[in-house]
This record gives C-alpha cells, sequence and structure tokens, in this order.
C-alpha cells in the first residue's frame, strides 16, 4: 500500500478503532493516527489497546478545523459521526449538524491541505424512508421479505442499489450525511483529490458498544447476557423488521481493495452491507441469541411504529461485486458468536453494559 500516514477520524469509536487495529496488523510500516474528542460514553476503553498496538492517539475534534490542519496525513478514513438515525430528533439538531456535516467538511479541508486520499464511510440512511418502506413487501412468518415484483427504481429482492432515488425525507442523520457525500465530491472535482464513499447498512462485531438505535446485534446479545428485558416496537411489534448485517473484517477487506484501486474508482458511490444472504430480523436475531448464550428473556410487543424506521434495509452489493470483486466473507451468525466470544472475554465491557443498560 502506498499510504505512509493514515488519519481515523472518530478513531476511537468501533469502526474507527477497529479500522486502526486491523491497518497496523496489516501493515507495521504506515503510521496510524487516530483523532477522537470520547464524546460517546465507551470510546475511551478503546484507548489502551490502541496505544499498546503503537497507535497514536490524539485527543481532538472534527468540528475544530484547527485539530486537523496540524496533523501531516496521506488518507483519511472519515468515522467521525453522531451514528444513530435518532440523533437531533430530541430538537437539539447543533451537535449533530456540527459534527458530521461541519466536522466532515472540516475533514475534506485537511485533505486538500496534505494532498490526501480520503475514503468516506457514509450510510444507507441517506435513502428516504417513504420510498424504502413504499417497496413491494411479502410478509413470512418472521420478517419482512422484498418481493420480486417492485416498481421503484433501485429496488428489487437483492435489495436497495445506488440507483434508488434521493427526493423525500431521511431524518436528520441522514440528510447531514448525504449533504456531507455532496460536499465532499467538490472537493474532490474541485481539487482533483481523490476520494470513495461507502454506504453502508449495518456494521457489527467485536468491540462495539451497542444501544438500541445503533449497533443492535451487541445490545441485543448483552441483553441476553444480562437477562435485561427488550421489546418489539413498530410495525404490529412482531421484530419482522429485517436489516443486513456486515463484519468489520468485511469492511477492512474492503477498504483495502478500494484503497489499492483508488485510481480507477475514485470519485464512484457504493452501497457496502451483508447483502441478502446476511439480512435478518429481529425475531430471528432473539432465536440465534438464545441458541448462543443458552438464555430466554422476556421481549415485549409495542405495535405503534416509530417515525423514522424502517420495515426492511438490505444492501444491493451488486455494483462493489461487479467493480471489485468484493462480498461479505462472514456469516450473520458468524459475527454473533465472534461478538459473543469478546464479550465473554472481556469483564470490563460487561461491567461497563451492566451500568449503561
Amino acid at each position: 500500500m502506498k499510504y505512509k500516514t493514515i488519519l481515523i477520524t472518530g478513531g476511537a469509536g468501533f469502526v474507527g478503532s477497529n479500522l486502526a487495529l486491523k491497518f497496523r496488523e496489516y501493515d507495521k510500516s504506515i503510521n496510524i493516527i487516530v483523532l477522537d474528542n470520547l464524546y460517546r460514553r465507551g470510546s475511551e476503553l478503546s484507548l489502551k489497546i490502541l496505544k499498546d498496538k503503537g497507535i497514536v492517539f490524539i485527543y481532538g475534534d472534527v468540528r475544530q478545523r484547527l485539530d486537523l490542519l496540524k496533523i501531516k496525513f496521506d488518507l483519511l478514513i472519515e468515522c467521525s459521526a453522531e451514528p444513530s438515525f435518532k440523533a437531533g430528533m430530541s430538537g437539539d439538531t447543533d451537535y449533530l449538524v456540527q459534527t458530521n456535516l461541519d466536522g466532515a467538511i472540516n475533514c475534506f479541508e485537511a485533505c486538500k491541505k496534505n494532498n490526501a486520499d480520503v475514503i468516506f464511510l457514509s450510510t444507507s440512511r441517506v435513502y428516504p424512508i417513504d420510498q424504502i418502506n413504499d417497496a413491494t413487501y411479502i410478509e413470512e412468518e418472521t420478517r419482512f421479505s422484498l418481493s420480486k415484483d417492485q416498481i421503484i427504481t433501485g429496488i428489487s429482492e437483492n435489495g436497495f442499489s445506488e440507483q434508488l432515488g434521493l427526493g423525500g425525507h431521511r431524518s436528520f442523520y441522514g440528510a447531514t450525511k448525504l449533504s456531507a457525500e455532496y460536499m465532499l465530491s467538490e472537493y474532490l472535482h474541485s481539487y482533483n483529490l481523490k476520494g470513495i464513499i461507502n454506504r453502508f447498512g449495518t456494521i457489527a462485531g467485536p468491540m462495539q458498544l451497542g444501544k438500541v438505535d445503533q449497533g443492535v446485534i451487541t445490545f441485543w446479545l448483552v441483553s441476553h447476557m444480562l437477562n435485561k428485558p427488550l421489546a418489539y416496537i413498530g410495525y404490529g411489534g412482531e421484530g419482522k423488521q429485517v436489516r443486513d448485517i456486515i463484519h468489520i473484517d468485511d469492511v477492512f477487506n474492503l477498504l483495502v481493495l478500494q484503497l489499492n484501486h483508488i485510481e480507477s474508482i475514485s470519485g464512484d458511490i457504493f452501497n457496502v452491507g451483508g447483502g441478502l444472504s446476511n439480512a435478518i430480523s429481529l425475531a430471528e436475531l432473539t432465536k440465534i441469541c438464545q441458541e448462543i448464550t443458552g438464555k430466554k428473556i422476556s421481549v415485549g410487543s409495542i405495535a405503534e411504529t416509530v417515525k423514522w424506521d424502517l420495515k426492511s434495509y438490505i444492501s444491493d452489493n451488486r455494483k462493489i461485486l461487479k467493480t471489485l470483486g468484493w462480498k461479505p466473507s462472514k456469516s450473520v451468525r458468524e459475527i454473533i458468536v465472534d461478538t459473543y466470544e469478546w464479550l465473554l472475554s472481556d469483564k470490563e465491557i460487561l461491567e461497563f453494559f451492566k451500568s449503561s443498560l
């Protein structure tokens, strides 16, 4: 790999810290720097692991442009964001906008100064809620499945592709990420920079401090392990909502592949996730968690649907498969088992969850 110094913003979070560790293992000659403001509770738990691997941690904030401009790097992996679709819904949108949009622009300014390449981790939440929920579904015993007969461009039984229209409402979170995508496109074009946008579905795996709205695999597992009750919320309260899950290892493998081909794919946008084969409903997730933990907990039912919830989201990976031959290697069950084994191995993490759930 051609890069000498990689800066990972949001580098103490789940995705950022995992990527930092994996790049360190991949090539020890690369200088890895992570920047994080430790805003998300629990992110400080990754600092010792990063330090032990020789990764440089800088306490900084993407909202403060000078924190970024003083760092020299030739590749930026932009992971900093308020990552939940619920962010900003309380009416306080200031931190969300400053981090996800203003912070992203500050990152792109730093790339301009350093003439650095950039990988932007975006989200499937850039797609409008109504278009996704208005797809044609078949209600099955444990899930909502996409029908083969679809009338909306960008939707098929394989999921949602990059061709899905962007007109409509998507949440404040989705709007800030889409706005940042547009800004990055302008930076790439105007300053001859190289960059790639990845719209990820649900990322999971070890080191994720999950909550109900972000990190559902960890949250569901921990709730079983600690005998904490759960609830299916919305769409009749039966847990039939579906998401596709991608292991953090597969995210890393994708980024290495993209960086080795960045000259030919710069400026491109890819939908990336577990895809149809790694799609799972909440009801199905409960069953697997019961099997793995050996525990059965109370799962309530709330029929009323949350305004921003999706009936389903499955990444149609066919573009990235055709372009680079990439596809996820780890199954949903492997992702859940990996996460479970990590939780069992780290008493400090379980204590964290005991105090936060």
